[in-house]
């Protein structure tokens, strides 16, 4: 039987400090009197998560649509923390770092963890490079790929890093090759309470660690559209229907391919931009993504969108692209426009191009 929300493990520790119950309330407080900004939305949390309530307010990333505040259950957090623990084998004592804002569910699932877990919590501003103690040896901490990007050749003293966010580049994967920390990807959302699969990035062993393995007690599949179907009652009511467009190699394991809303149609063939920009990962070394435009002959055509300076891209980056896949013009942009958690919002950047 999973602890319930209303309790703090005893061998919960912030900052190198064990907090009670009543204890974290007055920490909570504090933070929110007298913080810095990051640690009042912290203490801000806290507060909402320790009241006598049942549920809390989440704010939705708005990567896929407007943000948006939902109502979470507080025992799903819990639960979803104890899957994540049960994965990683963590166990009570063992150290976190906490890099992450804590105004969306990835940052407050770090602070749950460690409340449930009993682990021993750090929590530092969530700058885009992250400064820690790199002589201390952490566990676990959870990332976004810039924050990784940025932080990697500091990293040796973390067991396990979870990057969620957004997509990893081929730049950050050749970087965390050769790390001796283990690096996963997370696949979830905030309906979800953060994560449900996770994808060995790193220390690859098997053919099936390149899909993604759902965590305990949770049931996939996939509607007319193939798109990811998620059953978990433990942390949501009913069925979340994803417009995540997906393969899936067993029960527990499946490959993702795109976004149901992103896929163009491109003179008959079905292209998916996820797929296109994981191919040129290795060949473009700046932000870009995949869009698309309308066309007489096609319906859609294919068009590559680069951020930062307008020089001129090598053709040849496009070799190990398949006819329909390439791009058939190239656009650049000063800067992508981003929600506040960096996840990139394709359809706001491309009217930046039509403006």
């Amino acid at each position: 039987m999973n602890p319930s929300y209303n309790k703090v493990h005893n061998r919960f520790k912030l900052n190198g400090i064990y907090y009670s119950y009543e204890d974290l309330m007055e920490v909570a407080y504090s933070y929110v009197k007298e913080g810095e900004p990051y640690q009042r939305d912290i203490g801000s949390f806290l507060l909402d998560w320790l009241d006598q309530h049942d549920t809390i307010t989440v704010k939705t990333s708005g990567s896929t649509g407007t943000a948006k505040l939902i109502k979470v259950k507080k025992q799903s957090m819990v639960n979803s923390a104890i899957a994540t623990g049960d994965f990683f084998h963590l166990k009570p004592g063992d150290k976190a770092l906490h890099c992450l804002p804590t105004t969306y569910i990835a940052g407050r699932m770090m602070l749950v963890r460690a409340i449930m877990l009993g682990l021993e919590i750090d929590l530092i501003e969530p700058a885009s490079k992250p400064v820690f103690n790199t002589n201390k040896a952490y566990d676990f901490c959870a990332m976004v790929p810039m924050q990784l990007k940025n932080a990697i050749e500091d990293c040796s003293n973390i067991k396990t890093i979870i990057v969620g966010g957004a997509a990893v580049s081929g730049a950050l994967l050749k970087q965390i090759e050769k790390s001796p920390c283990k690096v996963y990807a997370t696949y979830g959302m905030t309906e979800t309470v953060t994560h449900i699969a996770l994808k060995k990035l790193n220390n690859i062993g098997r053919p099936h660690d390149l899909y993604f393995k759902i965590l305990p007690n949770i049931e996939i599949s996939q509607d007319e559209r193939a798109c990811l179907v998620i059953d978990a009652p433990y942390l949501a009511n009913e069925k979340v229907v994803t417009n995540d467009i997906v393969k899936l190699y067993s029960k527990t394991e499946f490959q993702w391919l795109g976004r149901f809303d992103n896929m163009i149609n491109s003179g008959g063939v079905k292209v998916f931009p996820e797929q296109i920009e994981k191919k040129l990962r290795s060949t473009i070394d700046r932000r870009f993504f995949i869009a698309s435009e309308p066309d007489e002959t096609l319906g859609d055509k294919v068009v590559l969108v680069l951020e930062g300076d307008s020089d001129p891209l090598d053709n040849s980056a496009f070799d190990n692209l398949d006819k329909y896949e390439k791009p058939k013009a190239v656009y650049t942009v000063k800067a992508f426009v981003e929600t506040g958690s960096g996840k990139i919002q394709r359809k706001e950047t491309l009217e930046l191009l039509n403006n």
